[in-house]
């Protein structure tokens, strides 16, 4: 993790030199497809009448008990921001869930209007697996309602929430805001670098980056190339940009930090990361992937922090997947 706080980081050695290179479009792109009315059940949406503004907890009337056998869902609003199409993309949610055998609400989100907290959306589908099917291809902005049957819901998520009243058996209704979609990776166009003596990028189909680092010495000055141009909005020094990162020691190559490997991409503020890192980044726009070659006086120096060792030449794949907006007040 490039933040200047010493903090460790975290070593996470993967074979990434086997990754083929493709130029397919990353999974939470524009060009992936998706087909949002194939799965919707609009009959849900005269059983389960849904009222109240979509930045506040909402109401349900619905006829219960409501068992369900599996996931059916259907959108009460529709947005027309960026599409779910990966369940590794981050997003901000808001979400209540009912009880289908009483229609009462259990456990909710705080609908603050924050959009900061960002997290992949794997973390909700592993609680309740039935979202999957519910998210996969619905918009920013829109208002789903999904009813989740046993299989739907984890016995993992039923016993973490029993103390707050959560049916250990049965159906629940959820009721999901999409506040926010972040693409899943990078999703610019593939520019021309010289890269001799440089690292090499290779990317597999979901995004994910390989580094390939050469035989070569390392470069004394910072090396910055953009090998995907986004076309969003550019960095400043004191934006927090959402990003996903794979961060490789030039000398070992190995990696030794990877938002991919932890699951999720990373909110970083870029006036409280190392120097080279940005460097690298100001100026950049997002939907652009970024690779910085940051030289120790721009990194960690002669003493290094955790596992990278001091006077280590650090190799930077960066993917620009937005900028946060202050926390709301």
């Amino acid at each position: 993790m490039p933040v200047r706080q010493k903090t460790p980081a975290l070593l996470s050695v993967v074979a990434l030199t086997g990754l083929a290179l493709t130029g397919c479009a990353p999974a939470g792109s524009a060009a992936a497809s998706c087909d949002r009315a194939a799965g919707a059940d609009a009959d849900l949406a005269t059983l389960v009448q849904v009222s109240g503004s979509s930045d506040a907890a909402p109401e349900v009337d619905m006829p219960t008990p409501f068992p369900v056998d599996e996931t059916e869902y259907v959108d009460v609003e529709t947005g027309d921001g960026p599409a779910i199409t990966d369940m590794g993309q981050a997003a901000v949610l808001d979400m209540t869930l009912f009880d289908g055998a009483t229609g009462e609400p259990i456990i909710g989100t705080s609908y603050s209007g924050d959009e900061t907290s960002v997290g992949a959306l794997s973390q909700w589908t592993t609680q309740f697996p039935g979202l999957e099917d519910a998210l996969q291809c619905a918009t920013e902005g829109s208002r789903v309602v999904a009813a989740l049957g046993e299989d739907g819901i984890s016995d993992e998520a039923r016993q973490a929430y029993a103390q707050a009243g959560f049916p250990q058996e049965g159906s629940i209704v959820a009721v999901v805001d999409v506040r926010k979609v972040y693409p899943a990776a990078a999703t610019g166009s593939p520019q021309y670098n010289d890269g001799f003596g440089l690292p090499s990028v290779v990317r597999a189909p979901d995004g994910r980056p390989g580094v390939i680092v050469p035989d070569a010495p390392a470069p004394k000055e910072l090396v910055v190339q953009t090998l995907l141009k986004g076309d969003g909005e550019k960095l400043t020094a004191s934006d927090t940009p959402l990003v996903h990162y794979t961060g490789v020691l030039w000398e070992e190559k190995t990696v030794f930090d990877s938002s991919w490997e932890k699951g999720s991409p990373v909110p970083f503020p870029l006036d409280g990361v190392i120097e080279g890192f940005t460097q690298g980044l100001v100026g950049q726009t997002v939907g652009s992937q970024v690779m910085i070659v940051i030289p120790p006086e721009l990194g960690y120096g002669e003493e290094g922090q955790g596992t990278i060792p001091g006077d280590a030449t650090l190799v930077f794949v960066v993917d620009i997947l937005g900028v946060q907006d202050a926390p709301a007040q």
